[in-house]
């Protein structure tokens, strides 16, 4: 079995909490914070499990910014922002 670390956001939304896994652009929803999460961690698995069954699995964890651990051929690992910013831009 796999393994595959993800980054979950939780945002308030209309009296439901959305958390989304940017990393894939997967996101669930629930009625509080941990239901949002438990449903958002089924949503990752259940789209892992259908692009192993398309065949698509490593393209699509290597373009989301995934390679293999090296050491521990099972487990993913994704790569990491040596920095993280908040920009603005404006627009007409």
């Amino acid at each position: 079995m796999s393994q595959l670390p993800y980054t979950s956001q939780l945002y308030e939304e209309d009296e439901q909490y959305v958390a989304i896994c940017p990393e894939l652009n997967v996101s669930s929803f629930g009625d509080t914070t941990a239901e949002a999460l438990t449903s958002l961690k089924e949503a990752v698995a259940l789209f892992l499990e259908e692009c192993q069954r398309m065949g698509t699995l490593t393209f699509v964890l290597e373009e989301a910014g995934y390679q293999r651990d090296p050491l521990k051929p099972n487990q993913w690992i994704h790569r990491e922002p040596i920095q993280i910013n908040r920009l603005e831009v404006s627009f007409a």
